[in-house]
């Protein structure tokens, strides 16, 4: 099956973001290791591993559509001052991925591709989780701000 050149940008930008956001993650794990928050730290790597698991499934599916999987420039890590920070930048990173992946499920049902849509599909689902899991975080570390004021 060939891809429409469209779906085949979507999915190279897919495989960027997804690289870029392993490389962020890794970044804010081992900062934290270094300020001794071991949670959150392990908190970053479990989602730089969720991450790289989307680049392995956007690959595959990149392969079975006869195209080569190539992450073209990744973003820049910013890996935030804070965890507050961290987080904030994450969540925008997450937005950015819930916008392309739900632009992409449509145009793929538009191209009547079930295999594309259900994979954009599963990897919108996922990063929605994402985000309301860093909201959920952001809003734990107001709580536990006030109460220490």
């Amino acid at each position: 099956m060939l891809a429409n050149p469209r779906l085949a940008g979507f999915l190279t930008e897919a495989l960027t973001h997804e690289m870029s956001v392993v490389q962020q993650y890794l970044t804010q794990a081992h900062l934290c290791e270094l300020w001794g928050l071991d949670d959150e730290a392990v908190y970053f790597r479990k989602e730089a591993s969720e991450e790289l698991g989307h680049a392995g499934m956007i690959i595959r599916h990149m392969l079975t559509l006869g195209l080569a999987p190539n992450a073209t420039r990744l973003k820049a890590v910013r890996p935030g001052r804070s965890l507050r920070e961290m987080l904030l930048l994450d969540a925008q990173l997450e937005l950015e991925a819930i916008h392309l992946y739900d632009e992409a499920m449509r145009l793929a049902e538009r191209l009547r591709d079930p295999a594309s849509s259900q994979l954009f599909g599963e990897l919108l689902a996922d990063e929605q989780g994402h985000y309301e899991e860093i909201q959920r975080m952001l809003n734990e570390l107001t709580e536990k701000e006030r109460s220490n004021v």
